[in-house]
């Protein structure tokens, strides 16, 4: 590429800090939306807006070939306080870009100025803003409303901000790269009554006490050795006072795993460990369980590609020993079409805090990074 994008970064930092000091919820982006769309079409792109909610996709056209890649960035922000100090701190309390999605959306919309102003190819790249990744599957949503079959990429490249990795280098793996995500909801009900008289009614405090303990078992003892899988109970809650045995007793947590015959077992084994507490302990045991992201399994030939467009533009590479146990709706583009998830590096003297944590921020001297990634994996992808 004979233009470098040194000229584009003071903008490309403006913007991401207006994002920052903006941030939106899971599919409320509405003015992250209109912000991405008047940049694409700053930059001469077809713009197509409203796609799984406030997802937009701009098109970049050059030459003559029908190949298309996909390019996605997401866009929303987290329920939670900020802590940074930063003077373009969050205007909107309780919202904070603490996943760096602000950066994310920079570096994909600075990567379509780049390609429509200086790239090289012969098709199409469909440059993918994508909302609601926390939790509430915007890529589904994208997927559902024919994201695809409108704009038919023959593969589809994303990267996530990583603050364990310093800055200037990437990583990723062939196969898993992120975890399946798994929720379960209990409840454990009996009739409640005094606490002094313990024989009259089931005891749903104990109940529950002796469900944690054997569902914290299940790993352990019903998953292979050589498997990895990861169950929490992370939240417990019922009962108002000190001399009253509570009617229920409310359980959540969360699995995470890579394989989905280990899901098979573990939402089965947590079924079965709810039914024997149940019948041993004279409760009724209420079991929802809910997989709402399945594993990021990156395409080995596109892991390879990603790491060798890495390389091309002078990033330090390293493939990815273990997958992570964190999860990525990214997974439900991956499930569509091949491609790859990279890991961008982020960790500097002043940006060492980790993900979803409330001085977390986006390390800004990332961003041509993450430019120069996007222009050259879309541009490898189509040779």
């Amino acid at each position: 590429m004979n233009k470098d994008i040194e000229d584009l970064l003071p903008a490309l930092v403006a913007l991401r800090r207006d994002l920052h000091a903006h941030p939106e919820l899971a599919f409320e982006e509405r003015r992250t939306s209109s912000v991405v769309a008047v940049a694409l079409r700053d930059c001469g792109l077809k713009v197509h807006e409203g796609i799984g909610g406030t997802g937009v996709v701009g098109v970049l056209r050059k030459g003559n070939s029908t190949r298309m890649v996909g390019l996605r960035a997401d866009m929303d922000a987290l329920p939670m306080r900020e802590d940074t100090g930063r003077p373009y701190v969050s205007r909107h309390p309780g919202v904070h870009h603490g996943c760096g999605h602000d950066g994310h959306t920079a570096m994909l919309l600075g990567a379509a100025q780049q390609l429509a102003r200086a790239g090289s190819f012969d098709g199409s790249i469909a440059f993918i803003f994508q909302p609601a990744e926390e939790g509430r599957g915007g890529a589904r949503e994208m997927v559902r409303q024919g994201l695809f079959d409108r704009f038919p990429c023959e593969s589809v490249f994303a990267l996530h901000n990583w603050p364990d990795l310093p800055a200037g280098t990437v990583a990723t793996r062939p196969g898993p790269i992120m975890a399946a995500a798994d929720r379960f909801d209990i409840v454990v009900r009996g009739q409640g009554g005094h606490a002094a008289q313990p024989h009259r009614t089931p005891d749903v405090v104990l109940a529950a006490s002796q469900l944690v303990a054997q569902m914290h078992t299940i790993v352990s003892r019903r998953i292979p050795p050589t498997q990895n899988a990861v169950l929490s109970v992370t939240r417990i809650s019922g009962g108002q006072s000190h001399n009253v045995l509570p009617a229920a007793v409310e359980l959540t947590g969360t699995v995470r795993s890579f394989d989905a015959g280990v899901q098979d077992t573990i939402e089965q084994a947590v079924r079965d460990v709810a039914a024997g507490v149940a019948r041993a302990s004279g409760t009724a045991i209420e079991v929802e369980y809910t997989r709402y992201y399945p594993a990021t399994i990156n395409s080995p030939e596109h892991a390879q590609l990603a790491l060798e467009a890495a390389r091309s533009v002078g990033l330090e590479t390293q493939v990815a020993e273990t997958p992570a146990f964190t999860s990525e709706d990214f997974a439900f583009m991956l499930q569509q079409r091949p491609g790859a998830y990279l890991w961008l590096g982020q960790r500097g003297s002043n940006h060492a805090a980790p993900l979803h944590h409330p001085s977390y921020d986006f390390n800004d001297d990332v961003l041509a990074c993450g430019v120069r990634w996007f222009t050259a994996v879309a541009q490898m992808a189509l040779r």
